[in-house]
C-alpha cells in the first residue's frame, strides 16, 4: 500500500533550509534577521513533516503561507498533512491546486500525492472522483503498490454496480497481493478479495 509516510521521496530534493527558502519561496522585502528566522521555521516544519508530526508541521506551513507564496510542492506537503489529520476536503483542495504544477517531480513522489487525493475522495464517498486518481497512481507507483489501487478501484466499481469490471479489478488486486504481499499480515485482505470476486460474479450472473 502506498502511504504518505513514504515522505523521504518528497524530501530528497531539499538540502539546507535556508537554501530551500531562498530558492523555492518568493520572499518579500524584509530584514535579514526575519529571513533567517523564517527559514528556521521552515526547517522546523520540514523536520516535523519528516518525523510524522503533521499537525505541528501544518501549523508552521499555514503561517508561512500567509507571509510568503509557498510553492506548489509545499502545498502538496500541506495536502498530505491535511490528509493525515483526516481533513479530507482541505487535502483535496491543496492537491487540486498543486498537482498540475508538479509534473517534473519523480513518478513515485507524484504517486504519493495522487494516492492521498484518491484516498481523500474515497473516505468522503466520492468514488467516481477517486477512481481516476487510483488509475493514475497505477501508471506511477511500484509494482508492489499496485495491489491496493486495484482493490480500491474494484470497490469503487462495486459501489456503482459495475460487477464485471469490479471483478476484473479485484482479480488484478488478488494477483498483485499474492505475488508481492502474500504474508500473514495480508491474508485477511486476500480472503476478503476472494469473497468480493465471488460476490461480483454472482451479481453479474443474476443481472
Amino acid at each position: 500500500m502506498i502511504h504518505p509516510s513514504h515522505k523521504d521521496a518528497a524530501m530528497r530534493a531539499h538540502g539546507r533550509c535556508a537554501l530551500v527558502l531562498a530558492v523555492l519561496l518568493a520572499l518579500p522585502c524584509s530584514t535579514e534577521a526575519q529571513q533567517v528566522k523564517d527559514s528556521d521555521r521552515l526547517g522546523m516544519a520540514l523536520e516535523y513533516f519528516k518525523s510524522g508530526k503533521y499537525h505541528e508541521a501544518l501549523l508552521i506551513f499555514e503561517r508561512l503561507d500567509k507571509d510568503y507564496k509557498l510553492n506548489p510542492r509545499f502545498h502538496a506537503y500541506m495536502g498530505l498533512c491535511y490528509y493525515r489529520e483526516w481533513d479530507y476536503e482541505r487535502a483535496i483542495t491543496e492537491f487540486d491546486r498543486s498537482l498540475p504544477a508538479l509534473t517534473g517531480l519523480s513518478p513515485h513522489e507524484r504517486s504519493v500525492y495522487y494516492y492521498a487525493r484518491a484516498e481523500s475522495h474515497f473516505a468522503l464517498g466520492n468514488y467516481s472522483k477517486a477512481m481516476p486518481d487510483y488509475e493514475h497512481v497505477l501508471t506511477l507507483c511500484y509494482d508492489r503498490e499496485r495491489a491496493d489501487c486495484h482493490y480500491r478501484i474494484g470497490f469503487c466499481l462495486m459501489q456503482q454496480g459495475e460487477w464485471a469490471n469490479a471483478a476484473e479489478s479485484l482479480e488484478s488486486a488478488l494477483a498483485y497481493y499474492e505475488r508481492f504481499l502474500n504474508d500473514d499480515d495480508h491474508q485477511p485482505r486476500i480472503r476478503q478479495i476472494k469473497h468480493m470476486i465471488a460476490g461480483c460474479k454472482a451479481h453479474e450472473k443474476n443481472k
